[in-house]
């Protein structure tokens, strides 16, 4: 048996070549990675903001649950009817809704969701951006609302919050701005056409079944004109703890399950926006690190923040034999010098417009008066006359 530089877990030759290579590839690539934040003028957003909790909850009904991964946080029971084999089915959404509602329901919640509060006012300041006023306003997959405690009436003048658990619902964030409650899957939105000015989704598309379906019912709802800006998990979300347990389980368990969900690469997302029928579209990429005591404590955070993954292919266990081992091997390979470690969440925020007539076009292939071989003659122009000027 060989040992990590932790001298902690023992691995055989095979693992140890992985977990050799994986400590190359770490320290090559830069990880754990630093913090990556979008420009902001109003200098709002501090890595000091992002303080995971501390504060001790209610355990869970089944263990620790993960994000996006490790193990669910409540016992699976899986219908035999279900059509779970469909390429379009990879999420359990009544699950997803059990898992919400439970975190919503601990004790100190809101201690879990400086995450959601963070994005949420970055969506907030893109919509601040738009120099006009939104009549009507719909917060797809809202919580608690961590969107429109940011925002004013000046800006927004009437929001509805739609999520898929009622419990989150009921406990929406103090706003300013007059809202209505309403209990929706965001998989099957009930609104007419042509009904919102503005929609915005903050950290809840990534559990959706079909996206390309959602962002075409989030265009069929919005007014001509209207806007669209969402945010959601990126594919290097967690990438830690999933190299963490894929380690793990190969060494005790011989193979590994999937346990961190699957999530829409960044190139992909402005062909389905396009496909839905947005214009005018912006699709950039963040990363928030965060540093966390150790990795169970991460995975206790993620589960308060109802984030345990729901896929049907999911796990209803991981051993703790693995856990343990995933737990020696996050340290070793991603620990800083102060004994913490990083938890990375890859953040991709989205802008797209229903098509109007009013909006700024391109002109026509061909209707070009000046040619690029003539900039240099422009630039020589140009000189001459500061010239003649002094």
């Amino acid at each position: 048996m060989l040992y990590t530089s932790a001298g902690r877990l023992p691995l055989c030759e095979r693992c140890f070549s992985l977990y050799r290579s994986l400590r190359v590839a770490a320290s090559t690539q830069g990880w754990p990675r630093e913090l990556h934040v979008a420009p902001n003028t109003q200098g709002r957003h501090n890595r000091a903001q992002l303080v995971p909790s501390t504060q001790s909850r209610e355990k869970a009904p089944m263990g620790y649950g993960g994000l996006l991964g490790a193990e669910p946080s409540f016992p699976c029971r899986r219908s035999a009817s279900s059509t779970a084999a469909s390429a379009l089915n990879v999420f359990d959404r009544q699950m997803k809704r059990r898992q919400k509602d439970w975190a919503v329901s601990q004790p100190g919640a809101h201690h879990c969701d400086y995450l959601r509060e963070e994005v949420g006012e970055r969506i907030a300041d893109r919509v601040f951006d738009i120099a006009r006023t939104f009549p009507f306003a719909l917060d797809l997959g809202s919580g608690r609302g961590y969107i429109s405690q940011h925002l004013t009436k000046d800006i927004v003048e009437r929001f509805v919050h739609a999520d898929l658990s009622e419990k989150a619902l009921r406990n929406l964030a103090a706003s300013e701005i007059p809202s209505v409650r309403v209990i929706v899957d965001e998989e099957f939105v009930p609104f007419k056409e042509n009904t919102f000015d503005l929609v915005v989704s903050s950290l809840s598309l990534h559990w959706v079944n079909d996206l390309p379906r959602a962002f075409q019912e989030i265009h069929r709802i919005l007014k001509p004109d209207g806007v669209f800006i969402g945010a959601m998990y990126g594919g290097e979300t967690l990438f830690e703890l999933r190299c963490s347990l894929q380690l793990a389980e190969i060494e005790r368990e011989g193979g590994f399950s999937p346990h961190i969900s699957p999530f829409t690469a960044v190139t992909d997302l402005g062909n389905l926006m396009g496909r839905a029928g947005f214009n005018m579209l912006t699709v950039d990429a963040d990363e928030i690190q965060i540093q966390y005591p150790g990795m169970f404590e991460v995975m206790k955070d993620l589960q308060g923040m109802g984030e345990s993954n729901c896929a049907w292919n999911r796990r209803s266990l991981l051993h703790r034999d693995s856990m343990i081992a995933a737990a020696a091997i996050y340290q070793d390979m991603y620990g800083e010098e102060d004994g913490t470690v990083p938890a990375t969440f890859q953040v991709y925020y989205m802008i797209g417009w229903k098509p109007h007539e009013s909006q700024a076009k391109p002109a026509k292939r061909g209707s070009a008066t000046v040619s690029f071989g003539d900039l240099k003659k422009v630039k020589e122009i140009v000189s001459e006359t500061r010239t003649e000027e002094k």
